[in-house]
């Protein structure tokens, strides 16, 4: 028997197959294979068809089966795992009313800011752990100030994976975890922030019926059977963000642990006890996939958006055209610790939360055309990538984080060893590489629901520990570059 895992991005779906028995994965697919479509009528809008999720879904499933070979008839439970923040909105009749405004569309920004303010910074950093920001109530407040005709005919507002759920099981039904991820749950209060949606003058009605994240959150309908091809009847057992979920997948759960994965963005993921933050505008706090209220697990999640953008950058414009990321992490390192004397700040994928949402774009320093080639821009981009993360961890370390352990994912930027023999060194802990994704997580996290596995920890293989980058002894010429860049950083984010 088996365990289906989804992974809802903005790009694609992944989905993953388990064994119930050994929680060894057998499969991992995706679709479709070309990005889907973001549609961006403005600037700074991004929305997506979630009705076009629920296709790809049954699509890449039907995909996952006939690559294994697994009978549909095997498949006990399905996990879910999705892109955060979204607002998806339907009618009473489950039906939905506008294109979802996904995680990355920044229209509600002023929105958020503004319920900031009038609401009262230290009533939103108590109760929240977070600024309203750009998440998802902010977008309903939008719809509700710019789309009044859909507003009214709203019976329920959803995040990404609650609709899948609604079109798998028929139930409208949300999380704690992700009521939190849309910035609509008081930690304090322990229950929906009523008083936040009654500022924005929405109903709490519209919230779907809570349920816990590992549970059975309703079963598959003959509806849906016949559409995605699984069995009528069978469970979804488990649901949680993209972010919580990986660090779920990387078998982060206590506090000081983190979870940090470095794609065309670099996330860090941390895990701590606390409900309470100093660190509300550049910091945001989630409750984790094993949070309640008598054991608090909350993520402090710090995103860098200059990350793996800017290597991919270099390997597009700096790099020979026949290099793969395996030779440009051996150019760079034929040169010696702090590219002698080249030094880059990475930030130039937009506007920066961990920098206070400022938006200065990436800089290099020290650039000498008699002395500096190609490694040096490369090994200088990897520190520099590398150097953010440091710093996001030491913004963590102020906001309580107690670090204890690091668990990456086996990407690009950790499968260099300047990246992570650099932030190892400076942070002075191990960083261990597991290959996983986030599908295989959702999947085992079912079978943790249903009982296959008694414990988290039990649904892991230790067969899938890629490596670990220990701290280096030479610590001094680590520090020594460090700390010139980021009096760099300084400089430049102080003007």
């Amino acid at each position: 028997m088996y365990y289906i895992g989804f992974d809802l991005g903005s790009s694609s779906i992944k989905a993953a197959l388990i064994e119930a028995s050994t929680g060894k994965s057998i499969g991992v697919t995706q679709y479709p294979e070309k990005e889907m479509t973001i549609i961006a009528e403005q600037t700074g809008w991004a929305e997506q068809d979630p009705n076009l999720w629920w296709k790809n879904i049954c699509k890449v499933t039907q995909k996952l089966l006939a690559q294994t070979g697994v009978s549909s008839n095997k498949i006990k439970g399905i996990g879910i795992a999705y892109q955060m923040h979204g607002l998806v909105v339907v009618d009473k009749n489950k039906q939905v009313l506008r294109p979802s405004i996904i995680w990355c569309d920044s229209r509600a920004v002023e929105i958020g800011n503004t319920t900031f303010k009038g609401i009262g910074e230290d009533k939103c950093v108590s109760n929240l752990l977070n600024s309203p920001g750009n998440f998802t109530l902010s977008k309903l407040k939008w719809v509700k100030e710019n789309e009044p005709k859909i507003f009214e005919k709203i019976d329920k507002l959803l995040l990404p994976g609650d609709f899948i759920a609604l079109k798998l099981t028929d139930e409208a039904t949300t999380t704690i975890s992700g009521l939190s991820e849309g910035i609509m749950w008081d930690f304090k209060q322990n229950k929906p922030a009523d008083w936040l949606f009654n500022y924005m003058g929405i109903s709490i009605d519209l919230i779907p019926t809570i349920v816990p994240t590992f549970a059975n959150q309703g079963t598959v309908t003959k509806k849906a059977s016949k559409e995605i091809g699984l069995p009528e009847g069978i469970p979804v057992l488990y649901r949680a963000g993209d972010q919580p979920n990986n660090a779920m997948s990387l078998n982060a759960f206590n506090p000081g642990e983190i979870a940090a994965t470095g794609g065309t963005s670099g996330v860090v993921y941390a895990i701590t006890d606390s409900t309470t933050t100093r660190e509300s505008i550049r910091i945001n706090n989630f409750a984790h996939v094993n949070y309640s209220k008598k054991q608090p697990r909350i993520g402090k999640l710090l995103n860098i958006n200059g990350a793996g953008i800017q290597y991919s950058w270099m390997k597009k414009n700096i790099a020979a055209s026949t290099d793969s990321y395996n030779d440009m992490n051996n150019l760079a390192a034929s040169v010696p610790v702090g590219s002698e004397g080249l030094r880059i700040l990475p930030y130039g994928n937009g506007a920066e939360r961990m920098l206070n949402n400022t938006n200065k774009g990436a800089s290099f320093f020290n650039l000498n055309f008699n002395k500096h080639n190609k490694a040096h821009l490369l090994r200088a981009a990897l520190e520099g990538i590398a150097f953010s993360f440091v710093n996001g961890i030491d913004i963590l370390k102020n906001d309580g984080v107690e670090l204890s352990a690091i668990r990456a994912g086996n990407d690009n930027l950790f499968r260099s060893e300047i990246f992570s023999n650099t932030i190892a060194t400076l942070v002075n802990t191990d960083i261990n590489i597991i290959d996983t994704t986030g599908a295989i997580g959702a999947a085992r996290a079912a079978g943790v629901s249903k009982g296959d596995f008694k414990t988290l920890d039990e649904a892991f293989s230790d067969n899938e520990h890629v490596m670990t980058y220990h701290p280096l002894k030479d610590k001094k010429i680590y520090t020594d570059v460090y700390d010139v860049w980021k009096q760099d950083l300084e400089k430049q984010y102080n003007k």
